[in-house]
């Protein structure tokens, strides 16, 4: 099944109006490097940190940690459990739920305080904190350096970021509006019919009917039409991730919903826009789409772009 170019300008179009939920771009893989540190008393509060399943999260203590004092609730929802003397690194399986509060309790061999320190790993559908630096001692300059260093980074980043929103906010509307910003080129819109290829995660939040695929310049959309499970809860999709096999990700730029899906709403749309740094994303991607806290997803594999 193949639509004609101007069909699918005009799902572009359309898919400009409605009630749209936008998405905050967020890093690839994982967050940027989380540098904790520890006060000597027992008022110290329990951190959060963000892990997924299938990705890394590695502490780094500056202290030697034990082995054997390490305390981790719900151990069995981990791929990998790997402690080392200063190093820890864990992987999350499947069997993590989105939105679970896990307690992550460390023991220090050296006797100084504090002791221990615990940590509250949260689970997200997509999103882990690769690196942890957990200081007992006072940083040198280095790291301070780098931290601002990585600072001015990211708000190098937003700035970009708040530029090209700017930019898009005041081209005109419509097919003009995707000439001007070059995300239409003369070579149109390709599209994709995704409906029998793709493989459904079981237990999604709601059931998929159609997906379509879809590849501008520089952009690509996925658009998929959902129907509820019978839940009484109505489902809303606010965030999204495309990975590919190798991990690598697709910077996300909007998430946009026609309704929630809900019993008796009939069938809704999601799209999903993504920037592409190459003109066509090689392979087959993973399209993971959640709701407000997390813990009702939809999750569907071998999603390739024409």
């Amino acid at each position: 099944m193949h639509y004609s170019v101007s069909a699918v300008l005009l799902f572009l179009l359309l898919a400009g109006e409605g009630a749209a939920l936008a998405q905050s771009p967020e890093s690839s893989v994982g967050l940027s490097v989380r540098r904790i540190e520890l006060v000597s008393d027992d008022a110290q509060p329990s951190v959060e940190v963000a892990v997924s399943p299938g990705l890394s999260t590695v502490f780094l203590f500056d202290s030697e940690v034990s082995r054997e004092g390490l305390i981790l609730e719900g151990r069995e929802r981990f791929a990998m459990v790997d402690a080392g003397l200063n190093t820890l690194r864990l992987v999350p399986s499947e069997k993590i739920s989105a939105g679970e509060r896990l307690k992550l309790t460390v023991r220090f061999l050296d006797g100084a305080a504090p002791a221990s320190s615990t940590f509250v790993l949260v689970s997200h559908p997509a999103r882990s904190e690769a690196l942890v630096e957990v200081y007992r001692r006072r940083r040198g300059v280095e790291t301070y350096q780098e931290e601002a260093r990585q600072a001015r980074i990211e708000a190098e980043r937003c700035r970009e970021e708040n530029e090209r929103l700017r930019a898009e906010r005041s081209a005109p509307d419509g097919l003009t509006g995707l000439i001007s910003t070059a995300v239409l080129s003369k070579r149109g819109v390709g599209f994709r019919d995704l409906t029998e290829g793709v493989t459904p995660a079981p237990g999604g939040a709601a059931v998929k009917q159609y997906v379509y695929a879809y590849r501008a310049t520089r952009r690509v959309a996925v658009e998929v039409t959902f129907m509820s499970r019978g839940d009484a809860q109505p489902w809303t999709a606010v965030g999204a991730m495309l990975r590919g096999k190798a991990n690598d990700e697709l910077k996300v730029l909007q998430v946009w919903q026609s309704g929630p899906v809900a019993p008796g709403s009939g069938v809704q749309r999601v799209v999903v826009e993504a920037e592409a740094a190459f003109e066509s994303p090689q392979g087959s991607f993973t399209l993971k789409l959640w709701d407000a806290d997390g813990r009702r997803t939809v999750t569907l594999g071998n999603v390739t772009f024409p």
